[in-house]
Formats: C-alpha cells, sequence, structure tokens
C-alpha cells in the first residue's frame, strides 16, 4: 500500500511534469537556462517555411508582451528556421533531456497537445499560445490544458487507460534514476489513486469539472502550478 504522502507526490508529478516540459522547450531555444550544459548537437528541422501571425495579434491572445514575443520568436527561429516543429524533432528534444529514460512516447503526447490543430506540426503560434497557459495562465486555463493533455483521444472525458498511458509514458520518460525507485505496477496504482480521488461520482470517467474540483482540492498541485510563474 502507499502512504498517503508517496500518493499525493505521485498525483502532483504529472502536472509538474507538464509545466516543466515547456521550460525543456525554452531551454532548447536558448531562452532560458537550465543547466551548465550546452546542447551540441544540431536536429534536422522540415523542410517548409511558415510565417506567424502578426506580433500585435499573438500579444493580444496571450499573456505575453511584444517584446517577449519577439524574443521567442527569435529563438524559435534560430532553432527552427523553418517556423514549424514536427513530432520526430520532439522526440529527439526531450531524448537529450532524459537520456536515462524513453522519452519517446511522452513527447507524442506533449506535440500533439503543442498541435491544437492536429496538422502535424507545431507552428510559434502554437507554442506561444501553450507556453503563455503554462507560465501564466490561471489556474484553471493551466488545469484546463493539463487536462486535454490527459483526454488522448479528446472525448472530453479522461478514462483509466488514457492515464495509464500517459503515467506510464512519463515513468518511462524519467527512466532508472527516479526516488524511490519505481515497482512494476506503480503506474497502476498511480492510476487507481488517481480515480479513486478525483472520480466523483465513480462512473469510470473524470469529466474537467471533476478533474478542476480534484485538483484545486489538492495543495501539492496548487503550490506546483505556481512554481515556474516567473521564469521569464
Amino acid at each position: 500500500m502507499w502512504a498517503e504522502g508517496e500518493s499525493e507526490g505521485l498525483q502532483t508529478l504529472g502536472i509538474v511534469v507538464v509545466v516543466c516540459s515547456s521550460l525543456k522547450l525554452l531551454h532548447y531555444l536558448g531562452l532560458i537556462d537550465l543547466s551548465d550544459d550546452k546542447i551540441e548537437d544540431e536536429l534536422e528541422m522540415t523542410i517548409v517555411c511558415h510565417r506567424p501571425e502578426g506580433l500585435e495579434q499573438l500579444e493580444a491572445q496571450t499573456n505575453f508582451t511584444k517584446r517577449e514575443l519577439q524574443v521567442l520568436y527569435r529563438g524559435f527561429k534560430n532553432e527552427c528556421p523553418s517556423g514549424v516543429v514536427n513530432e520526430e524533432t520532439f522526440k529527439q528534444i526531450y531524448a537529450q533531456f532524459f537520456p536515462h529514460g524513453d522519452a519517446s512516447m511522452y513527447a507524442h503526447y506533449l506535440f500533439h497537445a503543442f498541435d491544437t490543430t492536429q496538422t502535424g506540426s507545431v507552428k510559434f503560434e502554437d507554442f506561444v499560445t501553450a507556453l503563455s497557459i503554462l507560465l501564466r495562465g490561471t489556474v484553471h486555463e493551466k488545469l484546463r490544458w493539463t487536462f486535454n493533455l490527459y483526454d488522448i483521444n479528446k472525448d472530453g472525458y479522461i478514462n483509466k487507460e488514457e492515464m495509464m498511458d500517459i503515467v506510464k509514458a512519463i515513468y518511462d520518460m524519467m527512466g532508472k534514476y527516479t526516488y524511490p525507485v519505481l515497482k512494476e505496477d506503480t503506474p497502476r496504482q498511480h492510476v487507481d489513486i488517481f480515480f479513486q480521488k478525483m472520480d466523483k461520482n465513480k462512473d469510470g470517467i473524470v469529466t474537467l469539472d471533476e478533474f478542476l474540483e480534484s485538483c484545486q482540492e489538492d495543495d501539492n498541485i496548487m503550490r506546483s502550478l505556481q512554481l515556474f510563474q516567473n521564469v521569464m
């Protein structure tokens, strides 16, 4: 059985990883410095060229100033000359940040959360819209974005298998360097705890309202959402 503190930590892990992932992308673009190590390898980008919407429009749609958007776009274009990022690039980025684990499935799910139009590529507009929510959005906006990540088939609900897929992807990405060392059945235990807490009416699915209510009742999750508020 899991102790209460351990289960709360597991419930918070998914939220922290979602927000931290946006920081990994900012670091990759050279906009913030997360460590002293520099990434030497250049990743191959798609050839298709994309020009973003006007900065004034993006400023109105996000929580970034025009100056911040200019800095973000400069970094994005330096690393992604084509103006778009594909899923394979996402996987290569996360493979470098998590070399001791397998980040491919988590990168897959995160890519599709960023690719809101399901075009198979993440444009600058997609990138800054997601960052705006994750770094400067309200609690509700951040939690809604996270809910959308977990709702893999986009039917408006999270079922146990979807949660299992995301949680397993997170643990696979973290690899062997986790503390305490995770047992093989840990993801399933995590999912069972999640649903016991969040599935208020015990119907086997978690709605957005149930997700929002449960997360806002959890002090650990609320604190985790504030950790990266001022990274830019």
